[in-house]
């Protein structure tokens, strides 16, 4: 097993690879497992060095990126998890604490409240999808 600490804009995560086989890789993020498929593996990252890891680009974008409108401000996971409820629509006004999303996280029920009072400008997720600590959830304008 190799252990990683990684920056994704500004956020630290604790990174295991427990194993790789051909494009199939188990891991765990911050305390939550993953299987995930890496395209384009030619080597085993078990046995990369932290320069070789370095040097890997990722594709798409790991966390996603909120685009800048006006007054606009996102909504962050503050844990990583599972989406299991997205409770508004875009478009919809949402009040400061009303639940706007339910995160399963650690086999618990979070429920992800507004922190402010506002509309819906955008929805950034969907249910079942996984993210981790700091992915915008939504953004409130």
């Amino acid at each position: 097993m190799k252990k990683f600490k990684i920056k994704i804009n500004g956020s630290e995560y604790k990174v295991r690879i427990h194993s790789v086989e051909n494009n199939q890789a188990r891991l765990t993020v911050n305390d939550v497992d993953f299987e995930v498929e890496v395209e384009g593996l030619t080597t085993n990252p078990t046995r990369m060095s932290t320069k070789e890891i370095s040097a890997i680009q990722p594709a798409t974008p790991l966390v996603k990126p909120v685009a800048a409108s006006g007054s606009a401000k996102p909504l962050k996971a503050p844990l990583p998890g599972v989406i299991k409820d997205i409770k508004v629509g875009e478009g919809d006004t949402v009040k400061a604490g009303q639940v706007v999303v339910v995160l399963e996280a650690m086999k618990m029920e979070n429920n992800i409240e507004s922190d402010r009072d506002g509309t819906v400008e955008k929805i950034h997720t969907r249910k079942e999808e996984t993210v981790l600590e700091g992915d915008v959830l939504l953004t409130i304008k």
